[in-house]
């Protein structure tokens, strides 16, 4: 399993599909559109402070829905736009029934939940 870090979802490949894929992307519906273009095994987002009806985090259950395992960190963890940010001190705020199964919780830090996945 390889770990991909990548400042923006929409830079997602082939290589990384149903691999892991942490971004400084927002976890919002249009977000989760383009992470299906290539659908990781699991993706790692930025809840962008979450924004009216929790948009920040909806894509999530589209995600689910399609197999994939998601999860946001807080934005007040992780600079939003920055992947590297999200991986070192990301901590997660919120994650799809996928994720969940895989052991990944809400407060621990995007290392500990990958480290779930692998």
């Amino acid at each position: 399993m390889r770990t991909f870090v990548i400042d923006s979802i929409s830079a997602v490949t082939d290589e990384m599909r149903g691999q892991i894929v942490v971004t400084g992307s927002h976890g919002g519906i249009s977000a989760a559109h383009l992470a299906m273009a290539h659908p990781p095994g699991l993706a790692v987002f930025n809840d962008a402070g979450l924004g009216l009806d929790n948009a920040g985090v909806k894509g999530l259950e589209m995600l689910n829905a399609a197999g994939v395992a998601a999860c946001t960190v807080s934005h007040e963890t992780a600079r939003i736009g920055e992947a590297q940010s999200t991986l070192a001190t990301g901590r997660i705020s919120s994650v799809n029934s996928r994720a969940a199964a895989y052991g990944i919780r809400t407060g621990q830090t995007s290392a500990e939940a990958i480290s779930f996945f692998v």
